[in-house]
């Protein structure tokens, strides 16, 4: 039983002493390893002068700039459709006839009533003046003490009543003529012309079909006339970005079709709507519809085919710069004195706005400076104050640059990209 005691003690002595020195073991390194000073490893790059373009990009399609839906003002049937689908058109020529018969009639119907309505009238008007030469006639009788008070009465009487139906039969006259003249009109827009040159770039409908004219709805929409020699890109633009665009913009336009090439332009239109996607969601996103004109655009391309614009809406020429990451926004910390209280200090903080900075290698030090930035392009961004010419900013990686750089943090320059880039210009 001693043996046996013995040998528990001696275990347990064993695990005891083995848990202790673990407990030193990470007592000490926690001591020692909270003394050791952090060091972040850094990239960095001369601050120099370039020139800078401001970009604004946005996608959409391609389309005329002058395209025409055609849609018939009467209803009827196509008896001529003379065209085709891809058909190039001259201004003025046929494209569509719908059968003129009932118009025809029509027009017919209101021309033998306005004849009728202008032969009653001068009907009428002879009528008047017989009665108007008898009313003169009775009237002298009567000054001669010749005729009676109830002669001149019933001459004048008669004379006001032919004047009247003359009256009522010229606007009998007039309201014949206006029928004729829609008669004709009507008749006129069985026949549909090409309101200008360019190419039938859709057609929907075929001969014999029937079609609905305007005063129904919308009427049927018969085909698309488009002027290709003058094409346009309509791409939206983000409500952030599109108060930095005006007319007059140039552009490069890329259309997926043309993966080699890139084609000019320039803007013409901003527009003043709006449009939301996305209503009432996270994911609602605010555009507007930017029109840029191509300059010489290809013979091949399509309505409606996908592009991508990057519109240049502002140039400025040698200008300080650093790389878009190394700025980024701090809160300015207040330092606490005898008289403010910690709790004080920290709302002060939270209330502050933040400031943008960037860090500057110095010594081996990350030194924060606050900057006034300027315009932008994909890589770089312009620095209006607060830095100069040849300094070394540190431009990576960005979580060191957003999260864990304060003034005065211990750096190590891991890739000085600065001598890549002095030459830059």
């Amino acid at each position: 039983m001693g043996k046996g005691n013995r040998k528990k003690s001696k275990k347990k002595l064993f695990i005891f002493g083995g848990l202790g020195l673990l407990l030193l073991i990470v007592i000490l390194l926690a001591v020692f390893s909270g003394d050791k000073e952090k060091i972040v490893p850094v990239q960095t790059e001369k601050v120099i002068k370039r020139n800078i373009t401001q970009i604004v990009s946005a996608n959409g399609t391609i389309n005329p700039v002058e395209k025409v839906e055609l849609r018939p003002e009467v209803m009827g049937e196509i008896v001529q459709l003379p065209v085709e689908e891809g058909d190039h058109v001259k201004k003025g020529q046929l494209l569509v006839r719908l059968k003129p018969d009932q118009y025809i009639a029509r027009k017919n119907k209101a021309e033998a009533s306005l004849e009728y309505a202008r032969a009653s009238l001068r009907e009428r008007e002879a009528a008047l003046v017989e009665v108007e030469a008898n009313y003169k006639r009775v009237k002298e009788l009567f000054e001669k003490e010749l005729s009676s008070d109830s002669d001149l009465e019933k001459a004048h009487s008669s004379y006001v009543r032919a004047k009247s139906q003359v009256e009522a039969q010229r606007a009998s006259v007039q309201q014949a003529e206006e029928q004729y003249n829609d008669a004709r009109v009507e008749l006129a827009k069985t026949a549909i012309y090409s309101p200008l040159n360019g190419v039938i770039t859709k057609l929907n409908v075929e001969k014999s079909e029937r079609v609905a004219g305007s005063s129904f709805g919308q009427g049927t929409h018969l085909m698309t006339v488009a002027d290709l020699n003058a094409m346009e890109a309509i791409v939206e633009v983000d409500e952030n970005d599109v108060v930095l665009v005006s007319v007059g913009d140039t552009a490069t336009i890329e259309i997926d079709a043309f993966k080699d090439e890139k084609f000019k332009g320039y803007v013409t239109l901003i527009g003043n709507s709006a449009k939301t996607a996305g209503i009432g969601t996270q994911n609602e996103v605010v555009n507007f519809d930017v029109e840029i004109r191509l300059i010489n655009p290809s013979e091949k391309i399509r309505t409606g085919m996908s592009c991508d614009a990057e519109i240049k809406t502002e140039t400025r020429n040698n200008v300080l710069t650093v790389p878009i990451q190394s700025v980024t926004a701090r809160v300015p910390k207040k330092e606490n004195d005898d008289n403010t209280d910690d709790r004080d200090v920290r709302e002060n903080n939270e209330k502050e706005k933040p400031v943008e900075v960037v860090f500057i290698a110095e010594d081996n030090l990350a030194k924060m400076k606050e900057v006034e930035t300027g315009i932008s392009d994909d890589a770089y961004m312009e620095i209006i104050k607060g830095l100069e010419e040849g300094q070394m900013v540190i431009s990576g990686p960005y979580k060191a640059i957003s999260k864990e750089l304060e003034d005065s943090t211990k750096i190590k320059i891991t890739n000085k990209r600065g001598k890549k880039s002095k030459d830059k210009k």
